[in-house]
């Protein structure tokens, strides 16, 4: 696998000194390495999919752009990005050799917004997309934890790039439980990297009750299909409204709690890693954690 992060730090600072009308063009230019891969999602506004997912505005200055670009090129953002994914892709690769895979994969990292409460306060300032074979899309707004996680952030989601290489994965179709088992794998796949402390705050809030009941009602609706009902037991309500879904009664992440509870049970009861797991059927998954499906 060639790893390929892109340098969106010259091209975010190269849009930010352009005049407002030109910016869209740039975003379109710099995102373009994703485009092949995120085909399949039909004929997609990448400026428009940018600003409704938590991106930095083109419509205005703030100078809290530049700023934030620089320090996070002072972190070595960047650098640090691919040598997670590249720990990352050595540890798949030893653990399940000639897994399917794609030739390239393309990593687009971008400055989110810092007035967008989703990615700021929800998320902590960072997340992914990784479903996609052949592109990894990384946002983040530099806090504490974001500067210190997005490469951990980058690793949970080759998994999923893996994970998608050899899983069908149908909108029509696609269930709760493959949702939730993909997530539960990929974050207990960032600890078997990294350790506890390098876990996402999506998979690791939840506590107690709160979480029982999260897991009581997502398994309960573990063989809902179609990708339209899948947010509020992924996500939780607040997003799911964010994404025009009807709320179910669920807390921020329900799904990646519910999916890490159900990877470390599939984890005890196979002896297999996260790893050997990336490209398992959900019905596997589930089955081995106790998890009764129709699948």
């Amino acid at each position: 696998m060639k790893i390929v992060v892109h340098d969106t730090a010259s091209a975010m600072l190269d849009l930010l000194q352009r005049p407002q009308e030109e910016r869209p063009d740039a975003l379109r230019k710099m995102l373009s390495p994703l485009q092949g891969p995120l085909s399949v999602m039909g004929d997609v506004d990448q400026v428009q999919w940018h600003q409704q997912g938590s991106g930095f505005r083109l419509d205005r200055e703030d100078p809290r752009y530049v700023a934030a670009l620089h320090q996070m090129r002072d972190a070595r953002v960047w650098d640090r990005v691919e040598d997670s994914l590249t720990a990352a892709w050595e540890r798949i690769d030893a653990a399940v050799p000639g897994i399917k895979h794609a030739e390239t994969v393309h990593v687009v990292l971008v400055l989110g917004d810092p007035d967008d409460h989703h990615l700021t306060v929800r998320s902590a300032g960072y997340f992914g997309l990784g479903g996609f074979p052949g592109a990894i899309h990384l946002l983040m707004w530099p806090t504490e934890t974001s500067l210190a996680k997005i490469g951990h952030a980058a690793a949970h989601e080759l998994h999923h790039n893996v994970r998608y290489a050899n899983v069908v994965w149908n909108p029509a179709t696609v269930t709760v439980g493959e949702q939730v088992v993909a997530e539960g794998l990929a974050e207990a796949f960032v600890r078997e990297l990294a350790g506890e402390q390098a876990m996402g705050p999506w998979a690791t809030t939840l506590s107690g009750t709160e979480r029982d009941h999260a897991y009581e009602r997502v398994t309960g609706a573990i063989d809902l299909a179609g990708m339209q009902n899948l947010p509020p037991y992924v996500f939780g309500d607040a997003t799911a409204e964010l994404l025009g879904s009807e709320p179910v009664g669920l807390p921020d992440f329900a799904g990646y709690a519910t999916g890490l509870r159900i990877a470390d049970a599939h984890l005890a009861a196979s002896g297999l890693t996260a790893a050997q797991s990336v490209a398992l059927p959900a019905r596997e998954v589930l089955r081995n954690a106790g998890v009764p499906t129709d699948a």
